[in-house]
């Protein structure tokens, strides 16, 4: 299969979601540039984490306009797989792909550390094959990591299953001490209506071999692969 992993002036992890992708995974990946308009017959799309356009007016305000998306829009209206990470997910909240906001961080501190996110629901693409209520090590870098969202619509997020991932102590308990950026309702990651649209603001990209600290993050790679892996068998049947 075939990674997309969009790149955004400002973008800076790029190589490294490419780099787990291709040489990890050990599965094509290509990058494309903003400018772009079309998504190289990818089969999965990756906005990666950065500072896109500087964070120039708001996160991902700028990059919401590139001319590559309107092509992941429709890649993802089409129900392929887009991951948006820390910066990508401030971009598909711009964009509209996912609902609320990002504020800073509670603190008004940038953050740079590993913490514990709780797997709240399997039935996206990428975590099929992990386990609910697992916990994964993943890194966080960011000051604009504060989810929010109007009450309405955090009701339809919870009652739809769309909260994906939620900040815990290491015994999965959700506590205030364990969100690292007063974000709402300890959420880390959501998905779309459709579910193949996932956004989170810890870095799994970045865990996913041993000596970076935590291999943890390599779960959700593994499950694109198998669940596009899974659409082709049965499309074939």
């Amino acid at each position: 299969m075939k990674f997309a992993v969009v790149v955004f002036p400002g973008s800076n992890c790029d190589h490294d979601a490419y780099h787990a992708t291709r040489h990890v995974l050990g599965q094509d990946a290509e990058f494309v540039w903003h400018k772009e308009t079309e998504l190289k017959g990818a089969d999965a799309v990756i906005l990666p984490g950065g500072f896109a356009h500087g964070d120039y007016l708001r996160t991902g305000a700028i990059a919401r306009f590139s001319p590559v998306m309107p092509a992941v829009i429709d890649f993802a209206r089409r129900g392929g797989p887009v991951l948006g990470i820390c910066n990508g997910f401030q971009i598909l909240l711009e964009a509209g792909l996912l609902p609320g906001a990002m504020l800073r961080n509670r603190d008004l501190k940038y953050h740079c550390e590993h913490i514990i996110v709780r797997v709240e629901q399997t039935d996206t693409p990428f975590t099929l094959q992990a386990s609910r209520g697992q916990r994964l090590r993943l890194p966080i870098a960011h000051g604009e990591g504060n989810y929010f969202a109007d009450a309405d619509v955090l009701q339809q997020l919870e009652a739809q299953r769309r909260v994906i991932f939620r900040y815990c102590d290491e015994s999965g308990e959700v506590t205030d001490a364990a969100n690292p950026n007063g974000s709402v309702h300890h959420i880390a990651g959501i998905c779309s209506e459709g579910r193949n649209i996932v956004g989170l603001m810890p870095h799994p990209e970045r865990a996913c071999e041993g000596p970076l600290g935590s291999a943890d993050g390599l779960v959700m790679l593994e499950s694109v692969v198998a669940a596009l892996s899974r659409e082709g068998a049965v499309r074939g049947a």
